[in-house]
């Protein structure tokens, strides 16, 4: 699934392409795709004509600020890719929605498991009143609200290993099983750790390597193991320098003791058993 920095990657690429351009129309391939509103003529007919000012990141939701009011919103979850393409662009098999601009330009929704959703929210509601997910997130890990006091204050006296709590995306927005991987490893902490047993240094390590390695994993566009790409179709870069997710059999790019992978609530965890012991 993409997580924060494959999606923060195609909101910058949306906003170097898209901004300020009247959709002339659209076409929905797959009905189900459109979560908002019920009939899928009203989500075309909500953005014909519309223009987008700018593309914004909550969690992993993208959404788009539409300059007559209302917002375009969509969800990535497993496979979906937004790319940006000439109309005369052979139809992938798996594209589900396009939007289509000026200039023989579109905008195409491409989601091999189906899982992707969007919305068309009217000018008249707020995106968290009809996205219900948006409402439940945390705070985004690069905004002040994620300070150490709070990251403490949500860890502290839970019995639930510390892997766990980086996906529960109340906690913190943003975060999946690629980068939690990650960051316990920088931090030195074993996925299983409850998070009652971590101390206030382990804490604070724990928070500064979220930030670093999300920062790291943007710089680098992303990581593509499988379906993600940004809207031009290219993959992101960081798989190559990951520390240890999906490097089972690996040697630890530190200790060379071979990486490591269990399964924690039906989730891979990968780890160095010598460096997070």
């Amino acid at each position: 699934m993409p997580e924060l920095p494959e999606v923060e990657t195609v909101r910058r690429g949306l906003n170097q392409v898209s901004l300020n351009q009247n959709m002339t129309g659209g076409e929905v391939l797959l009905d189900r795709t459109i979560a908002h509103p019920f009939y899928v003529a009203e989500f075309l007919a909500g953005l014909t004509g519309s223009a987008i000012v700018q593309w914004h990141r909550r969690g992993k939701y993208l959404l788009a600020e539409l300059a007559q009011g209302g917002w375009l919103g969509v969800h990535l979850r497993m496979t979906g890719q937004l790319l940006w393409v000439q109309q005369t662009t052979p139809l992938q098999t798996h594209c589900r929605v396009r939007l289509f601009f000026p200039n023989s330009q579109e905008l195409r929704f491409v989601d091999q498991r189906t899982f992707g959703q969007m919305w068309w929210i009217p000018p008249d509601k707020k995106p968290e009143e009809i996205m219900s997910g948006l409402a439940a997130l945390g705070p985004e890990p690069f905004s002040a609200e994620f300070s150490i006091a709070y990251f403490a204050s949500k860890l502290q006296n839970r019995q639930r290993p510390i892997k766990n709590a980086l996906l529960d995306q109340t906690i913190v927005a943003g975060i999946g099983n690629i980068y939690a991987d990650e960051a316990l490893f920088l931090s030195q902490i074993h996925p299983q750790t409850h998070c009652s047993k971590l101390t206030p240094e382990q804490i604070t390590i724990l928070h500064g390597a979220i930030v670093q390695v999300l920062s790291d994993a943007i710089d680098a566009g992303g990581t593509t193991f499988s379906d993600f790409r940004d809207v031009q179709g290219i993959n992101g870069n960081y798989g190559g320098v990951a520390w240890v997710y999906d490097r089972k059999g690996e040697p630890c790019r530190v200790c060379l003791t071979p990486i490591e992978r269990l399964k924690l609530a039906g989730r891979s965890a990968h780890f160095c058993p010598q460096c997070q012991q």
